[in-house]
């Protein structure tokens, strides 16, 4: 049995039937990232060995009295070093917070390891998170699961690749302006971003109007998205907007006729997004599998200006971003040891009023109504997970997209990833599927979009794509 080969939801399997040990698992997972693991540098913060050793004893003793945590028991997992993890560092990628050690978990680290985990270390993320390309000062470069001259994207990169490269059976990340997509999308596996307030997050700033990310599923396939999600969901008092549901849902079989479902393909939004060529051809070739079910596979149109949309989210994410980077620059001395992207989001957030970020609200309100009226016609709705193929490694982020033939140079340091901002602007659950591979051996996604909180039938339609998309998903990386 080549164990780091089992998807997760096998594994848990096999761990319960007591096919294989827990020490094995951990055993045959540390022995991949030994060996990988230092060309693609997704894992971090790695753990003693020898502890974790007897970790995975102590859960063998526990199935061998009957006993089991949940559907993670036994399993190795490396958290995405944004969450706070007792024990372990937690760097946020910053040179400032380099020897910050929790002494407690956040809700995210807890809630899997009552799930029966083992948390081996964290997973690489770019600083603060920002930016989908994973580099940091503390860590250095994550680089793709199928390239290592290319970017890994982000912010949950090491997440990404760590799965792909089998160096962990699952993963967690966060989502933002698509760092559950768009490193899943580059890395071949599926990520996706629950819906706004399904994962509550804990501990954070604020609990009332940063409504934009969220914590949530990584996994190789949409069987192992779903049993993860159903340890992460679930409403938190601490989190008072999260949604007042359970997991439990997620843990129903996902089969289904998909026969009929309408799905509305955005594309470049009429020409609007620019995209590096081949993307979207690539994109209806998925689209294709999904018609070859039953699905009809309609042009759609956003129905507002989105510059418009684009704007606003500008308003949010500056307002947003600033107040998570505004505690570090109380010494003025920290400036000098922070990546200039964040401190641009600072320095433009200076100066904004009430009035405008309610302004942005009131826009964001309208594109929500306008989104809801577009899922009157359609089931789902869709867009490539990506505007760029992963791009080289050495680069800070792509600053013109090429299209057609044509340049269109970027005007901030996160414009080539727009595609992503409508599922997360209007809190919609989204899920990045493996599309295919380029000439060059570079993957990439497709977003299926669905209706607010109906993250079960998203990851039914993602099922129901995976069956018919295995030859995309045989295409594994070597390492």
């Amino acid at each position: 049995m080549n164990i780091t080969e089992l998807t997760a939801d096998a594994l848990s399997r096999a761990i319960h039937a007591r096919q294989v040990s827990c020490r094995e698992v951990m055993q045959a997972y540390l022995a991949r990232i030994d060996a990988v693991n230092p060309a693609f540098n997704a894992i971090v913060s790695l753990q003693d060995g020898d502890g974790l050793l007897r970790q995975a004893d102590a859960r063998d003793l526990q199935l061998a009295r009957g006993e089991s945590m949940g559907w993670m028991h036994g399993m190795p997992q490396a958290i995405k070093d944004l969450a706070n993890t007792a024990g372990i560092p937690t760097t946020l990628g910053s040179p400032l917070m380099r020897h910050f050690v929790p002494k407690e978990d956040g809700l995210l680290a807890r809630r899997m390891k009552a799930a029966g985990c083992i948390v081996i270390g964290k997973t690489n993320t770019p600083e603060f998170g920002l930016g989908s390309h994973t580099f940091n000062e503390v860590f250095g470069v994550t680089r793709n699961a199928y390239d290592p001259r290319f970017s890994a994207g982000g912010s949950s990169g090491g997440a990404a690749v760590a799965l792909a490269q089998r160096l962990l059976p699952v993963a967690d990340g966060s989502d933002f302006m698509g760092s559950l997509r768009n490193p899943a999308a580059w890395a071949n596996v599926f990520g996706l971003r629950p819906s706004q307030g399904r994962v509550p997050m804990a501990p954070t700033q604020d609990v009332w109007v940063s409504q934009l990310g969220t914590e949530g599923p990584m996994g190789r396939t949409v069987r192992d998205v779903a049993p993860l999600l159903s340890v992460q969901a679930g409403y938190d008092a601490v989190a008072p907007l999260s949604i007042a549901q359970n997991g439990h849902q997620f843990r129903a079989a996902l089969d289904f006729d998909p026969q009929g479902l309408r799905i509305g393909w955005l594309a470049d939004l009429g020409g609007y997004l620019p995209m590096e060529d081949g993307i979207l051809p690539l994109c209806e070739q998925a689209l294709d599998r999904l018609k070859g079910v039953g699905c009809e596979i309609e042009p759609a149109a956003l129905g507002m200006p989105p510059d418009a949309v684009w704007q606003a989210w500008l308003v949010w994410r500056r307002a947003l971003v600033a107040s998570r980077i505004a505690p570090f620059l109380l010494n003025a001395k920290n400036r000098a040891h922070i990546k200039p992207e964040a401190l641009w989001e600072y320095d433009q957030a200076q100066g904004l009023s009430g009035s405008q970020l309610l302004g942005a609200s009131v826009q964001r309100t309208v594109f929500y109504q306008q989104m809801l009226g577009l899922f009157e016609h359609y089931d789902y709705l869709a867009l490539p997970t990506a505007q760029v193929w992963p791009f080289e490694a050495s680069q800070r982020w792509p600053q013109n997209i090429a299209s057609g033939g044509a340049s269109g140079a970027m005007d901030t340091y996160h414009r080539w990833m727009e595609v992503v901002i409508y599922a997360t602007f209007a809190g919609l659950p989204c899920i990045s599927v493996p599309a295919g591979f380029n000439a060059a051996g570079l993957p990439m996604g497709l977003q299926i979009i669905g209706r607010p909180q109906a993250d079960f039938a998203v990851l039914q339609l993602a099922g129901a794509y995976e069956q018919v998309a295995q030859d995309v998903l045989r295409r594994v990386p070597s390492g």
